[in-house]
């Protein structure tokens, strides 16, 4: 089929190039030319593994471009992929300007049958949105449907959740527009549910609010272990064995973060305020992700009566390991309360650094390696769970370091391994 991809952030570049990867042509647009230069030279944008290699084989192949002109797209293609940034407004609801830019322009450039699909998160209600939008911009009528296929893919992994979906949602309003995504989707061997728009785009925002709801729940149950002596995973894994309720996201830590969960979140319970329902439990999850990243600050002050003029080392700074993204980051709330506690910053990871630099205005020290991160420091706070920091070299670290403290926001440094070479180490709800 020949498709665009409108927007290359995270959802549309991912998308773009797995639709290409499967035999599509594929446009990709997008309106900053600063992007689309550096993908036309095949330079990524974001750090994603594996990306850069399949980008580059499907420009070989010449089954993917890169474009601004989003004329030239729209006209040329039967398939229209809405994948532009809903960031959130000051009050929690999803800014939806860049998706009725698209769609004017979808309106005013399109020149026969069109099937525009929103992939990008969006409330519910869209998809109507979206058709008053290209219908008003129309030089004349021309046929077209509105689909939703929202995304389910985690950074870090976005390659390997796009060719193999847990499953694939079509929300069609129409069996015309129903049976095209099918067999679009047909090759990643998923299994498809068909629903009225409305309601994939109610699934999204229900599956990121109940996964959230685990994550928060689980930092619950782990800060009252803590009180009463038990241990959170213990208590995680004998949950886990329930089929009721698997073992997936309950792994205690310092909360979630990223450009989906925070943001979902807060724009469902907005979503629930607008009809005059009061969400009172995703309320509360929200409240209990923004004080549990602190939790680290707090073992640490349990360690230290004044924190004036320590020096901690921050290890970790992306939301996530594998990828350089630090949008809602728990790294950024830690750093910051730090400073307010005239605590001296010595940051590393091994990816998002840069990003970090435009980010993190606060006066910290960003070092080259780990080894380089610890020298000198009096704790040591671990931020992101990326395999080179699970797996340094504790015992030359122990040998580095000012005092041999630990503070693991992840759990999931060897606390045995640490303890016997003389550290004080200390997880969340262990």
């Amino acid at each position: 089929m020949k498709l665009s991809v409108i927007g290359t952030g995270y959802v549309g570049l991912v998308s773009g190039v797995c639709f290409a990867e499967l035999g599509n042509q594929v446009i990709c647009v997008d309106k900053d030319s600063e992007k689309i230069k550096m993908l036309n030279n095949l330079e990524m944008p974001i750090y994603e593994p594996g990306l850069k290699e399949l980008v580059q084989n499907n420009v070989q192949e010449s089954r993917i471009s890169f474009t601004s002109d989003i004329k030239e797209a729209v006209a040329s293609s039967d398939v229209i992929f809405i994948a532009v940034g809903t960031p959130p407004l000051p009050n929690g609801q999803a800014d939806l300007r860049f998706i009725e830019a698209v769609a004017a322009s979808i309106g005013k450039y399109m020149n026969d049958y069109k099937l525009i699909v929103n992939k990008s998160t969006v409330p519910v209600g869209t998809g109507d949105f979206v058709r008053e939008i290209v219908m008003k911009h129309q030089a004349e009528p021309v046929d077209f449907d509105i689909v939703s296929v929202p995304e389910f893919l985690r950074e870090g992994n976005a390659i390997q959740d796009s060719m193999n979906p847990d499953r694939v949602i079509i929300g069609a309003s129409s069996n015309k527009a129903a049976e095209i995504m099918k067999k679009l989707h047909e090759p990643f061997n998923a299994p498809v549910l068909i629903t009225d728009v409305k309601s994939a785009e109610m699934i999204k925002y229900a599956s990121n609010a109940f996964l959230a709801t685990k994550i928060s729940f689980i930092n619950e149950i782990a800060n009252i272990c803590e009180k009463v002596g038990a241990n959170v995973k213990e208590v995680a894994k004998g949950m886990g064995y329930d089929k009721r309720i698997g073992d997936k996201f309950l792994n205690a830590g310092i909360g979630y973060g990223g450009s989906c969960f925070p943001k979902d979140t807060t724009a469902l319970v907005e979503i629930a305020a607008s009809v005059d329902y009061d969400f009172k439990i995703l309320k509360s999850v929200v409240d209990v992700n923004k004080k549990q990243r602190f939790k680290v600050i707090d073992s640490l002050k349990q360690i230290y009566d004044n924190l004036d003029g320590k020096k901690v080392a921050v290890l970790g700074l992306a939301f996530k390991p594998n990828t350089d993204d630090l949008r809602e980051a728990p790294s950024i709330n830690i750093i910051e309360e730090l400073i307010a506690k005239n605590v001296h910053v010595k940051a590393y990871d091994p990816i998002a650094m840069n990003n970090a630099t435009k980010i993190i205005r606060n006066t910290i020290t960003y070092s080259s390696s780990v080894l380089e991160a610890v020298e000198g420091v009096d704790a040591i706070i671990l931020v992101t769970e990326w395999h080179e920091l699970i797996e340094a070299d504790w015992f030359t670290i122990g040998n580095l370091v000012n005092k041999k403290i630990i503070i693991d926001g992840r759990n999931v440094i060897d606390s045995d391994l640490v303890e016997s070479l003389g550290f004080i180490y200390k997880g969340i709800g262990v």
